[in-house]
């Protein structure tokens, strides 16, 4: 059960990553992006490594995990928006109706959008507008900070939405599988520990 919730925190750091690189940069891994979006869609997967396609698709988030368990090279921007996340996790468990709409509206771009590949702009841009109609009625929202000239742009803008979608899909399996706060700040180390254990796993396998 702890590895399986630190495949669930790899999946939201991954998203996270992938927010920051495209808020400072313009853009992000699409490789890493790919598996974060489909995530979104896979309601009923069998396990957590069946929600993003495999471990060896959360590379990036593994690493990221490692990088702000570790006191000393910690990204305090992406510990903000982390914090944020299950936040709004937490809020949106007890949200029955958003929830029902999220699942809808989830459902609905599933169908429409059959044969694209989860990372197409007409995906991205759908799964950015029902972020803005649900999870954007809760409060506080999810400050991304970064460059203005990317954040102002309406595609980097799309991206950011989707992935912080992504990014709260893991953040509910997260607390699926008993994940609280408290046991992230308590067991720092721990999960660390098996991060590094499935990084390399990922790296031996060459998944």
């Amino acid at each position: 059960m702890r590895e399986e919730r630190v495949i669930a925190l790899a999946g939201m750091f991954q998203a996270i990553a992938l927010v920051r690189a495209i808020a400072l940069r313009g853009g992000a891994d699409a490789f890493a992006m790919q598996p974060s979006l489909a995530s979104i869609f896979k309601i009923d997967a069998s396990s957590p490594a069946d929600v993003f396609g495999g471990i060896g698709n959360l590379r990036l988030g593994f690493e990221t995990l490692i990088t702000q368990l570790d006191d000393r090279s910690r990204d305090l921007a992406m510990t903000r928006i982390a914090i944020s996340v299950l936040r709004l996790q937490r809020k949106l468990t007890g949200r029955a109706r958003l929830l029902g709409s999220l699942r809808e509206g989830i459902d609905a771009i599933a169908a429409q959008t059959r044969g694209s590949q989860p990372g197409d702009a007409v995906v991205v841009g759908r799964l950015a507008k029902l972020y803005t109609d649900t999870i954007s009625q809760l409060q506080p929202r999810v400050l991304v900070e970064g460059n203005p000239q990317f954040l102002r742009q309406e595609a980097q803008a799309a991206q950011i939405r989707a992935l912080l979608l992504a990014a709260i899909r893991a953040a509910v399996l997260w607390n699926q599988l008993g994940g609280t706060q408290w046991r992230l700040l308590f067991r720092r180390r721990q999960y660390a520990m098996m991060a590094r254990g499935l990084l390399a796993q990922c790296t031996l396998t060459g998944v």
